[in-house]
């Protein structure tokens, strides 16, 4: 009895299948949540049809700037030379992919393949992420503080129940004796994973700075983005009172594992832009303004583009 092996030819193919499939499935995925969120798309549309066009413009650079400061914080988060155009484009993907799946799944798993095929092993792939989200969760935290200062009075410190703080601690009970546990010695490994990147980055300026500065410049770019909107539709709010309302609404609107903070984020965003003394209706207009120009517009065109990506192997 004999076996045949595959020919030559017949890998090829399967590959060329499998990506087809792959990059149906991302245009199937587009066109389900643009169907889904059609009204809100036109509504937002006819709303910012009257708006300022300069102010959009702004806000469209804006948008387009985030990629490149995205692809400036992932190069510094890893001490190999990445490809310049490949890194930009595999950005514009993974912002895609981040609006299909939930809890930035999307964008983690893209930036995860993109690090392997440029020759970085699965845990150094992985630590490099970690790296480059911490760096994300301070440089918002730092914007945040330094707003707060200019907008005394604007935040709130919420008044938390005594029931939500005993589940809170009992979370954190648990999760700390699961560490301890059978997870500790993997979770051990993994924070010495990050923090021997941490070193190798910061032992080089440049990278520290490209990592630093495009964390901050990413933050700074999406407020920017809903900066510009607010004024094309003349919300009357200052800038920096916008931008202090936009990251303390994202990063609330992060705790919610909702594909790309949609429904969170946009509830978030209306509720603080109301409650800061804005119209609702151009609150809302603005809101969906700011979602026009970071996913709806970039949708289909950042899918594509991931769907070339895996075509070609790059992710």
């Amino acid at each position: 009895m004999t076996t045949t092996l595959p020919t030559v030819t017949t890998v090829p193919r399967r590959r060329v299948w499998w990506h087809t499939g792959a990059m149906l499935a991302l245009l199937v995925c587009a066109a389900y949540a643009a169907h889904r969120h059609w009204p809100v798309l036109e509504t937002g549309v006819d709303r910012l049809a009257v708006a300022d066009q300069g102010w959009l413009l702004l806000g469209a650079t804006a948008a387009v700037a985030t990629w490149a400061c995205s692809a400036l914080a992932q190069q510094g988060a890893v001490a190999e030379p990445l490809p310049g155009a490949r890194l930009v484009a595999a950005q514009f993907a993974a912002s895609a992919a981040n609006h299909v799946l939930p809890a930035g799944l999307g964008a983690g798993a893209v930036n995860l393949r993109f690090l392997m095929r440029c020759g970085l092993p699965a845990g150094r792939s992985a630590s490099a992420l970690a790296v480059k989200a911490t760096a994300g969760v301070t440089a918002r935290a730092f914007l945040i503080a330094v707003l707060a200062g200019f907008c005394p009075g604007l935040l709130r410190v919420p008044r938390v129940s005594v029931a939500a703080v005993a589940a809170l601690l009992a979370a954190a009970a648990v999760l700390a004796l699961v560490v301890a546990g059978p997870l500790r010695s993997r979770c051990a490994c993994a924070l010495a994973a990050v923090a021997a990147d941490i070193r190798a980055v910061h032992a080089r300026p440049n990278r520290a700075a490209a990592l630093w500065g495009g964390s901050l410049a990413f933050a700074a770019a999406h407020s920017l983005v809903l900066i510009a909107v607010t004024q094309a539709v003349e919300l009357p709010l200052p800038p920096a009172r916008v931008a202090l309302l936009y990251l303390a609404a994202s990063s609330a609107a992060a705790l919610l594992p909702t594909p790309g903070g949609l429904g969170s984020l946009d509830a978030a965003l209306a509720f603080a832009l109301t409650t800061s003394g804005s119209p609702a209706a151009t609150a809302a207009s603005a809101v969906l303004g700011y979602r026009l120009l970071t996913v709806w517009l970039p949708l289909l065109p950042g899918l594509l583009v991931l769907g070339v990506l895996i075509r070609r192997r790059a992710v």
